[in-house]
């Protein structure tokens, strides 16, 4: 049985234009929504307890892997950061996961569109958002600070293969990775050369490596509190 903070799960329909068709927001959910770029986007959205429109929220982009893609955005709530909030998880953030589309991958254009149309609807501390992701979302988390620097005041990418050029575009960023060592999805040098190169060019990156762990680490990082401490610890200048 899925399980909600409320009673209802309201669903949200919008365009790029930024429509919305209700404003009634329930104070703990994670409810569904689409948002049309070029293509639908469908995504879940986490607001804090006793959320007051009135205060600026930090704002988490949660990006799943290849095995939640598709069109049914129920789907997202099955691994990952939805998961750790649907057994009780509460956070002082807003928490967006969307849902990429079936045999896609994450388009960071599209991820860029979407976080400009949550700004507008919701406050948001400009200077505190964040993204985090496995496997396949992992490496959408690399690329879009890569290619968002100017976005992003923090990253955890997990159990994903990153482009080391792109470190130096990342270098300003604080970033904390994680794999483990037996990964037989995405061998765990994915992020040993990315992490080396940041650490080369003076990049502020933590590495935590599961020893003996094979792909699926994100069920108990998530679960970790001092990820989370470490998360919102960390702030961007305001531009």
């Amino acid at each position: 049985m899925k399980t909600f903070s409320t009673p209802a799960l309201l669903i949200f329909l919008f365009v790029a234009a930024g429509t919305l068709h209700s404003q009634n927001i329930p104070l703990k959910s994670q409810f569904s929504g689409k948002f049309s770029a070029e293509v639908k986007l469908g995504y879940l959205t986490y607001l804090p307890e006793h959320y007051d429109s009135s205060k600026e929220y930090p704002l988490i982009l949660f990006l799943h892997g290849s095995g939640e893609r598709g069109n049914d955005v129920e789907k997202v709530r099955l691994q990952g950061l939805p998961k750790e909030i649907e057994k009780g998880r509460k956070l002082p953030a807003i928490v967006i996961a969307p849902q990429c589309p079936e045999n896609q991958r994450w388009k960071t254009f599209e991820l860029a569109a979407l976080l400009d149309y949550i700004e507008s609807v919701y406050k948001v501390d400009k200077s505190a958002v964040y993204v985090t992701g496995l496997s396949m979302g992992g490496s959408g988390t690399w690329r879009f600070a890569a290619e968002f620097p100017d976005r992003v005041a923090a990253i955890i990418p997990m159990c994903a293969y990153a482009e080391p050029h792109a470190a130096y575009q990342i270098v300003g960023i604080p970033v904390w990775v994680f794999h483990g060592t037996a990964d037989e999805v995405t061998p765990i040098d994915g992020s040993e050369r990315m992490v080396k190169k940041l650490q080369e060019i003076g990049g502020n990156v933590k590495f935590t490596r599961y020893e003996g762990a094979n792909h699926g680490i994100w069920e108990r990082t998530y679960a970790d509190d001092e990820i989370y401490k470490w998360l919102f610890a960390q702030r961007k200048n305001k531009k």
